[in-house]
């Protein structure tokens, strides 16, 4: 099978949900706050469009044990999210689509 060379690769990650289900979400990008690298989340995978676009963020934990590419991205504090999704927002307000605007 070939290659599509318009399609995208993307880089998906899994979690367990509360129920003990499968979440995939896509890493749309890593950004740095006060020194601290986090990523931003969306369950926008492409495949099937959602009928919300929820977007996480997380903070970015290296693994030194597991190798130099290998990390964890763990909840982040609540008084800390809206900070976060504040300077996400600010940075990355031209690269996202508006709501209820095609990706």
């Amino acid at each position: 099978m070939a290659d599509n060379p318009n399609e995208e690769e993307l880089d998906l990650v899994e979690f367990e949900d509360s129920d003990g289900g499968t979440v995939t979400l896509k890493v749309e990008r890593y950004f740095f706050y006060n020194g601290d690298e986090y990523v931003l989340l969306s369950n926008d995978i492409g495949s099937e469009p959602p009928e919300e676009t929820v977007r996480y963020v997380m903070k970015v934990q290296p693994l030194p044990e597991e190798g130099e590419d290998m990390e964890e991205f763990v909840p982040v504090e609540e008084e800390l999210m809206e900070k976060l999704i504040e300077a996400a927002q600010t940075t990355f307000s031209a690269d996202l689509p508006d709501e209820g605007e095609e990706a």
